[in-house]
């Protein structure tokens, strides 16, 4: 009598990005601001201000500017860049995974939702699930909401898989030799005086609330990635701007780290310095009049990466009077990034 064959175990695979709005109309970009603005590791402010100051005050502003910007951004077929290349990377990392494996895609805000995915992997009876939030330096307002999105969904699962995150990447191989494959690209077509690596700034007391031990001081401390500071934002950015200096062959004077996208509101805190646009338009006084510029905090180009670092900033640096800028493209899904999303996926 020969046994049961053992059912094939496959490993479910979660890719999540932030969101975006479902139209570049006024109503779908409110609708998705008012989730995105509305989230306690976004804005950590108790929800009885949190709300009305929100979805009352901030949103119905900004909603028609922002509106305005996505149908800039907007492809006519395929819509969303962020949603199309998420797509399209789910379609490839499922081909090079091959049949042991389940992929789906989520967003943290909006459609498709984390929830949807998740039901697809359940459907899909998956052995275990590993979680990738595609957000390289692990920020509490990104990576962190979606582990808390994730775990709030499954605890009313009654049978819940083993389930793990990748909480960061900033230090990958393959993420650095993918960025920097394409930095490579763009300086092959150009001679440029200076690198730029932007990434998306977050407030000073995020970095400090999460600081192991007081260990984080906004300073020298980031120029270590250690135990202590391994989930710093503002030290795994600095930290990947090394290792992407040292793949392209810059000297340290040969490169500056920014944030941009600061949240201008009402609240005033500081946020991570020094702010992309106020360092660019010092360039050109300092005899740097050819810049490429990184966004090494996204993997797919965006509002952030198009529209900010590829047209404003461009327009800041050229008014100031410097000549060429540069935005590298991002990651998308280049075969070799396809191929470190899958060795990190099957390292895990």
């Amino acid at each position: 009598m020969n046994s049961p064959a053992t059912p094939t175990r496959r490993i479910g695979v979660l890719l999540v990005n932030l969101g975006t709005p479902d139209s570049p109309s006024t109503p779908d970009v409110r609708r998705y601001l008012n989730e995105f603005l509305t989230d306690g590791r976004v804005i950590d402010m108790p929800a009885a201000v949190r709300y009305p100051l929100f979805q009352g005050l901030v949103v119905p502003l900004r909603a028609p500017k922002s509106a305005k910007i996505y149908q800039q951004l907007w492809d006519a077929e395929r819509g969303s860049p962020l949603l199309y290349h998420g797509l399209d990377l789910q379609a490839k990392l499922k081909e090079v995974l091959g049949k042991d494996y389940v992929v789906a895609f989520g967003m943290r805000y909006q459609k498709p939702s984390i929830e949807k995915a998740l039901e697809e992997l359940r459907d899909a009876a998956v052995d275990r699930i590993i979680v990738l939030p595609l957000f390289p330096q692990y920020a509490a307002a990104s990576t962190g909401s979606v582990q808390e999105k994730v775990m709030d969904i499954v605890k009313d699962w009654w049978v819940v898989p083993s389930i793990s995150f990748i909480s960061t990447f900033a230090d990958d191989p393959g993420f650095i030799s993918s960025f920097a494959a394409r930095g490579k690209a763009e300086m092959a077509k150009h001679d440029y005086d200076h690198i730029v690596f932007s990434y998306h700034g977050i407030p000073e007391r995020h970095v400090l609330k999460g600081s192991f031990k007081g260990y984080c001081k906004l300073g020298t401390c980031c120029a270590s990635y250690n135990k202590n500071n391994r989930y710093c934002y503002r030290a795994q950015c600095f930290a990947t701007s090394r290792l992407l200096a040292k793949e392209l062959g810059l000297r340290d004077d040969q490169y500056t780290v920014t944030f941009q996208s600061r949240l201008q509101s009402r609240l005033r805190d500081p946020w991570l310095q020094p702010y992309t646009d106020e360092v660019i338009k010092e360039f050109p006084a300092k005899g740097i009049n050819n810049v490429l510029a990184f966004s090494p905090a996204f993997v797919a180009d965006c509002l952030e990466t198009t529209i900010e670092v590829g047209e404003e900033f461009k327009e800041l640096f050229e008014e100031a009077g410097g000549k060429h800028w540069q935005l590298v493209p991002s990651l998308n899904s280049e075969p070799q990034w396809v191929d470190a999303v899958a060795g990190m996926i099957r390292q895990n």
